[in-house]
């Protein structure tokens, strides 16, 4: 009963992010940030982070991505069913009956200048939803350098007109973070097992559990 009820929720919750948010998947994530870190608290910061980064590296829209994680959280397979079905089912329905009419509806001045709007408004949405997980990212030096290169190189491309391919700069992101990681582990070890052997530290004294083996560090 308790998981049939989350499974309700996380529906109910994404139909009304489908439904009232403007502007796409990017929008949505402030939504998403605002109903389930800090109302329900179901994610924490860190997790939505690292969320919104592999729903916008894998395949699909980053919405639906984002969806199907959360209810599968929430609710296993059904969850994750549903809330993909409550976050599609509003664009479904209203784009359908849109494209009924569109053209006719985009002919009137006033719905065409709200639209354009509403453009602006998801804009500043977007801008700012980048601008507080930029704030909340790891301030090293690592992290910040590829932002730059990679963004960097995102303008040059685009101002020069060179067709490339985003999906190397995630590549690209993914490798350096598997080797990071890999070089951290092995470092770690390497000091682990030199501390198990009684060697000297980074800073050149013996270990106290060396000390404590020898004697207690009692004078001779």
């Amino acid at each position: 009963m308790k998981k049939f009820k989350a499974i309700i929720e996380v529906f109910l919750i994404f139909f009304k992010i489908g439904l009232f948010t403007f502007g796409g998947g990017y929008a949505m994530i402030s939504v998403i940030e605002s109903e389930f870190v800090k109302k329900r608290k179901y994610l924490g910061d860190d997790e939505l982070l690292e969320l919104i980064t592999v729903a916008e590296s894998t395949p699909g829209p980053i919405a639906i991505n984002s969806a199907t994680y959360v209810g599968f959280k929430r609710g296993g397979v059904l969850g994750g069913i549903f809330a993909t079905l409550g976050v599609t089912l509003p664009s479904f329905v209203i784009i359908f009956a849109l494209s009924l009419f569109l053209e006719k509806f985009m002919d009137i001045a006033r719905i065409a200048s709200a639209f354009k709007g509403v453009k602006s408004g998801v804009g500043a949405i977007i801008i700012a939803v980048g601008v507080s997980f930029c704030g909340k990212l790891e301030k090293k030096l690592l992290p910040i350098a590829c932002f730059i290169i990679a963004f960097g190189l995102s303008v040059a491309f685009d101002f020069l007109a060179i067709n490339f391919s985003a999906i190397w700069f995630i590549l690209a992101g993914g490798a350096i973070g598997l080797l990071t990681a890999k070089f951290k582990k092995t470092t770690a070890k390497e000091t682990d097992e030199k501390l198990k052997d009684g060697a000297p530290d980074e800073t050149g004294e013996a270990s106290l559990e060396n000390e404590l083996l020898n004697g207690g560090g009692k004078d001779e």
